[in-house]
């Protein structure tokens, strides 16, 4: 049993080496099928069709990947309970009103990536997250607000805007989503807003103890360094005095009584 839980282990990592680049490959070309009939709003229909189909077929492939990755667990039970959301993710865009929840396993996925190659490098995987959760956001609430009756959230410069003012917390409200989609995506934004920021502060925080701490350490060192320079050179000058010293005796200071010098 423990032999061929090792060998599904090792599959599975095989796996997640393999797919690594082409997965992020997909999602980046998903994300631009996404965006283009969103951006652009002329898009002839046959480029919308072949957007919608590349959608598709990489949404399967997201599926496939899933599908592998459950069949290579060790422990299938808690394979679903950790990637839980992941599984809804995928179902959930099923349903028209909720394509834009596909964004998130775009997200996801980059994230992920990043996180192992960047891994050591906080800032370039806050980075990444950061950019691609507004520029997700910033699609989504334009897609679901652009045919909304009262929206005023209605070119993309206005959504990226929004999107900005929202993860950072500002919140002037000069825009914001009227539609139920777009309020949707506005609480995800808003979670993932507080998680980074939280996550920013916190790493922020440490590295300026790290580097306080740092420089309170170095001062002590150098001067317990002195220290013991002084007392060396301390010690010489003794040993020079007592042997030019007249008469084996070694001056001492006033009031106390000279002391001889001892014979090797």
């Amino acid at each position: 049993m423990q032999g061929e839980a090792d060998k599904r282990a090792d599959r599975s990592s095989t796996w997640e080496r393999f797919t690594a680049v082409p997965l992020t490959v997909l999602s980046v070309v998903f994300l631009g099928v996404y965006a283009a009939p969103i951006l652009h709003t002329g898009l002839p229909q046959v480029w919308r069709d072949a957007c919608a189909v590349t959608s598709v077929v990489i949404w399967l492939l997201f599926w496939g990947d899933m599908l592998v990755r459950l069949k290579l667990a060790t422990d299938r039970r808690r394979f679903l309970r950790t990637h839980l959301f992941d599984l809804v993710v995928l179902v959930l865009p099923m349903l028209r009103p909720l394509r834009a929840v596909r964004l998130i396993m775009v997200v996801l996925t980059i994230s992920r990536r990043t996180e192992v190659w960047a891994r050591g490098r906080l800032a370039v995987y806050v980075a990444t997250t950061t950019v691609l959760l507004v520029l997700v956001s910033a699609l989504a609430v334009l897609d679901a607000e652009r045919s909304g009756p009262d929206a005023n959230i209605a070119s993309f410069g206005d959504a990226l805007w929004w999107a900005t003012v929202t993860i950072t917390t500002v919140g002037y409200g000069d825009y914001y989503p009227v539609t139920t989609m777009g309020r949707f995506v506005a609480l995800g934004l808003m979670i993932g807003g507080i998680g980074l920021i939280g996550f920013v502060t916190g790493s922020l925080a440490t590295w300026i103890v790290e580097r306080v701490s740092a420089a309170s350490e170095q001062p002590s060192a150098a001067t317990s360094a002195d220290v013991a320079a002084l007392r060396a050179e301390i010690a010489g000058l003794r040993q020079h005095i007592e042997a030019a010293a007249p008469n084996g005796f070694v001056a001492e200071p006033e009031g106390r009584t000279p002391a001889p010098r001892r014979s090797p």
